[in-house]
């Protein structure tokens, strides 16, 4: 019997054909399915090569009843999502999982609150898999939105205390962190060392600040400086500690952006880093340590490792439906020690 094609397009039936194996043989292969032995997987993959075989889209679904798609919402606007290299990072950590899983990376972001209907109803349209949703605020509305579309779901982040919806999500120690790299200046022997701390609508920045104060218990209010994780925003919160505080000799900054804002301002003040004022931030992020002068002493968490876990985490509750959601995962912290203290 000839092998079919639709035009120059092979069909499910021509692979079948190619490897001397059924039709549904081919597809329980095709789709991913289990119960076929080895040496007919192996020749069913090779005649999809071999053929140029693209399963029909429209048809794998009607099996499979995925998309083979996942959403990935920041709940940021576009002009903080293509400024800021965390967001690059984890991004590329999730898109190269999501391959890995055959699985395509749908890229969604939030300009303001009239967004949150728009995605919702994107989410419960039956478009996509499931959703990693990550830079949430402590008041968005957002995973309330969607966790009534009833999709799998995989926050990036610790979400917000008094939260009600039972998501598994992914963070690095961000308090532990922050208590390192505060010992660090103290081990130096920093008397005034303030912290720069990011939004406190994030529960990442309220880790930090937690942590700074773990170490100085009794810290003067007036070394402490908030800032909203953007260059420009550490920058001028450098800037108003040094008018407050001018015997500042120590700073814990809570990103690296803003460090590399607030080590701007020292040199423009005229400050020597590390002798006049010691800096650490936190992230690590190369495109960012690899340009400062001195070069920044950081905490160091694994950005694209853990949009990987995010991805992880999201196949298990996609492959385990109706079992218990997988425990939330906690990635650890390093202090990188370079120039800056």
């Amino acid at each position: 019997m000839p092998e079919q094609t639709t035009g120059s397009r092979p069909t499910l039936e021509a692979v079948a054909a190619r490897a001397g194996v059924s039709r549904a043989t081919a597809s329980r292969v095709v789709n991913g399915g289990a119960g076929v032995r080895a040496p007919l997987v192996d020749k069913v993959r090779q005649a999809v090569e071999e053929l140029g075989y693209v399963p029909n889209h429209a048809a794998r679904t009607l099996v499979t009843r995925r998309n083979g798609a996942v959403a990935v919402i920041i709940a940021e606007p576009e002009f903080r999502i293509f400024s800021d290299p965390f967001f690059e990072q984890q991004v590329r950590g999730i898109s190269r999982e999501l391959t890995a899983h055959d699985s395509q990376l749908v890229l969604l972001w939030v300009e303001g609150p009239g967004d949150h209907d728009r995605i919702a109803r994107y989410l419960g349209g039956g478009h996509v898999d499931g959703a990693l949703a990550f830079s949430l605020h402590n008041d968005d509305e957002l995973p309330a939105l969607i966790g009534r579309t009833k999709i799998p779901m995989v926050f990036g982040g610790r979400p917000a205390s008094g939260s009600d919806l039972a998501v598994p999500y992914v963070d690095c120690d961000n308090r532990g962190g922050a208590r390192e790299a505060v010992r660090h200046l103290v081990s130096l022997g920093r008397k005034n060392i303030a912290h720069i701390a990011g939004p406190r609508d994030q529960t990442s920045a309220l880790d930090r600040i937690d942590g700074y104060h773990d170490v100085l218990v009794d810290a003067d209010p007036g070394l402490f400086c908030q800032g909203d994780f953007t260059a420009q925003s550490g920058a001028r919160a450098m800037a108003d500690l040094l008018d407050r505080r001018p015997d500042v000799d120590g700073v814990f900054v809570s990103n690296d952006l803003m460090a590399s804002g607030a080590l701007r301002t020292l040199r423009e003040r005229g400050l020597r880093v590390p002798q006049d004022v010691a800096l650490v931030g936190f992230d690590d992020m190369a495109s960012v340590v690899d340009t400062t002068e001195p070069a920044l002493t950081t905490v160091r968490q694994d950005i694209e490792g853990m949009g990987r876990l995010m991805v992880r985490l999201l196949m298990r509750l996609l492959n385990e439906s109706g079992g218990d959601a997988p425990a939330s995962v906690i990635t650890p912290t390093t202090l990188v020690r370079r120039a800056s203290a």
